[in-house]
């Protein structure tokens, strides 16, 4: 197939553990044996394939570095973990216990595991796409130790000294003279839903207690608290103090090499050091790019230290981390060096509220403009694993009300877009699978995903168990996410058009949101109604915005104005090709006014056009 030129990078976001799951008893709390799991060889070559043809350029595998599991591994030389300090049967992903080895539910023979996910990596570059794995810097499981660690690599807390609260080379935090105790449960809870373990006891063997990874300094923590993580130490002490060289000032405006020379000569804490040795491990096997958890839990130094280290060894390396605070983006952007940050707190909320009906669309333009100065390095998506499914009754309730959102999130920045596997089939994240609750799809448990699973069709990846509905929608994504990643215009400015639209019905008009792609020779009109009804749509363009991308046609010759009103000011539309790239469903029309082109245009409800306007040849003009 001869792939167009990626005008953006598309992240497909895949929980590694669930995607080739056909198991669908989905009982509560099951084990491993009742309700399976994926494995690295369900990526096989046809899903690979599939995958890539939505536009995905990276797939950030999720669940990979081997965590804190309720299931028995004795049989290839791993510990029992404690369900004790476990959330779920299988495990939170971001309780890490072994940085230098990955999940052996991941494998179809835990003994090669780490040769298969290096086959799956190989696999994943033939196609054409890039690899992207989590690093939680924060935090790793209570039980951490690593035990595939290259020969002279101590683990995580091997050499700290236990008898002080903090130590600048400690990789954790300790509670002198008290010994951790499990946190009080609601009444009726058990960590493996019931079942029988030989470690499950109420207890955890810590002394000294660690604080815990959300920061919890007591010996006992919270039910609500990262019980099942303990923090890492980076050199600010209990008082919040720094204990490490600060930014040299006009470091921030620098390159990854300048900030690279900076560090080279500085004594650092321990911790930073053994994080940087984990990511250059996984870069050395092939892994393209990390999405750091938490990352504002860190001190920004440090991911000047980190980042600048993994673009010394791979310039091209994709970073991206989660970051809830506006205040600090730019920080850890230009500072910290992160590629993209989540646009989260801000365009993602904004959108869910004008899908529920709660905000105008208005308040999109207002969140994009917060962070205009550095909307290309701001994520847009729509789902991820710590969000709600659009389908879920909480968020929408119907995976079509996302539709609209999808051509905004996708189309309106160069940043890149990110797809949460399940969410173009309408996935609804329903099941109670026992420490997952309903609306998400569950991190911590063994399960099936079922819309997922019929478009996998028992390993086929090609949807014949979708229902027309979910395969109609899965064809939406797909055509809006190939604008996304192959439009030329995906490159060019963004100005919105909402000034210039207007419902037939009045109260439409705070719920159908419009803007420009200004590409030169193939400008986009994205218009998105969120409304329960059709909107019949016009948009009166002014004279100096349509003059401002007179378009040149294949020759380069760009069309002639004609006299308006004895003036010559609009660029003749009739010598233009608009093209819905979507579907054929929308009515569109052009017409000139005075001082003006007029579009108009029906869009049926949860719906989106996408107008390409192009020149005509030459020889037509």
């Amino acid at each position: 197939m001869n792939t167009p030129p990626q005008s953006k990078p598309v992240v497909y976001q895949v929980f590694t553990r669930l995607f080739g799951n056909t198991n669908s008893t989905n009982k509560p709390w099951g084990s491993i044996e009742e309700n399976g799991v994926g494995k690295f060889n369900d990526f096989s070559n046809t899903a690979l394939s599939a995958i890539r043809q939505m536009g995905v350029s990276h797939i950030w595998f999720t669940g990979v570095p081997h965590h804190a599991t309720a299931t028995d591994y004795t049989q290839y030389g791993i510990a029992l973990d404690d369900p004790d300090v476990i959330k779920g049967r299988a495990g939170s992903p971001y309780a890490v216990k072994d940085y230098y080895d990955v999940d052996p539910d991941l494998a179809q023979d835990p003994a090669q595991r780490m040769a298969e996910f290096e086959a799956l990596i190989a696999r994943t570059h033939a196609h054409n796409m890039q690899v992207i794995i989590d690093i939680v810097p924060n935090h790793v499981a209570r039980g951490y130790r690593s035990t595939q660690a290259p020969p002279g690599v101590a683990s995580l807390g091997a050499n700290d000294n236990t008898n002080t609260v903090y130590a600048r080379d400690n990789n954790f935090y300790y509670v002198p003279g008290k010994a951790f105790q499990v946190p009080e449960q609601p009444e009726g809870f058990h960590p493996t839903g019931g079942a029988a373990h030989p470690l499950v006891d109420g207890m955890f063997d810590e002394s000294p207690a660690k604080w815990t990874g959300n920061g919890a300094t007591a010996a006992q923590p919270d039910a609500n608290d990262w019980y099942e993580t303990v923090k890492i130490n980076y050199g600010m002490t209990a008082e919040g103090k720094t204990d490490f060289p600060t930014l040299a000032p006009g470091l921030a405006n620098q390159d990854s090499a300048a900030h690279y020379a900076y560090w080279q000569d500085k004594q650092l804490p321990d911790s930073w050091y053994k994080m940087r040795d984990i990511a250059l491990f996984w870069l050395a096997k092939g892994v393209d790019g990390f999405r750091f958890d938490m990352a504002e839990m860190v001190p920004v130094a440090f991911w000047s230290f980190l980042n600048s280290s993994i673009k010394h060894h791979n310039p091209d390396a994709f970073i991206l981390a989660e970051v809830y605070q506006p205040d600090r983006y730019r920080e850890y952007i230009q500072s910290g060096l992160m590629d993209y940050l989540y646009d989260k707190v801000g365009f993602y909320d904004s959108l869910k509220l004008v899908i529920q009906n709660q905000a105008s669309v208005t308040t999109l333009d207002q969140a994009a403009g917060d962070v205009v100065d550095i909307e290309s390095s701001m994520l847009h998506f729509l789902e991820n694993h710590d969000e709600q499914r659009i389908a879920s009754k909480p968020f929408a309730g119907s995976a079509v009300k996302g539709k609209p959102a999808l051509a905004v999130s996708a189309l309106k920045s160069d940043a890149p877009f990110m797809l949460y596997f399940g969410q173009e089939v309408g996935e609804d994240g329903s099941e109670n699978m026992g420490y997952g609750q309903a609306s998400r799809t569950t991190i911590f448990d063994y399960a099936g995903v079922p819309a997922h699973q019929r478009w996998m069709n028992e390993g086929k990846f090609d949807g014949a168990r979708l229902t027309e509905k979910e395969r109609s929608l899965r064809d939406y994504y797909q055509s809006v996410l190939h604008v996304a990643a192959y439009h030329p215009a995906m490159d060019s400015p963004t100005y919105s058009l909402l000034q210039y639209q207007q419902a037939a019905r009045q109260q439409q008009t705070d719920r159908v949101y419009s803007f420009l792609r200004d590409h030169p020779h193939q400008p986009l009109i994205v218009i998105s109604n969120f409304d329960d009804d059709e909107a019949a749509m016009t948009l009166t363009l002014p004279e100096s915005l349509v003059t401002a991308f007179q378009l040149a046609n294949s020759a380069g010759v760009k069309p002639q104005a004609e006299p308006l009103n004895q003036k010559q000011r609009v660029t003749p539309w009739s010598a233009y090709r608009v093209k819905n790239l979507l579907d054929r469903t929308a009515k569109i029309t052009l017409s000139h006014q005075q001082d003006a082109v007029v579009v108009k245009v029906n869009v049926p409800a949860h719906h989106a056009v996408v107008l390409e306007v192009s020149a005509l040849n030459a020889a037509k003009l």
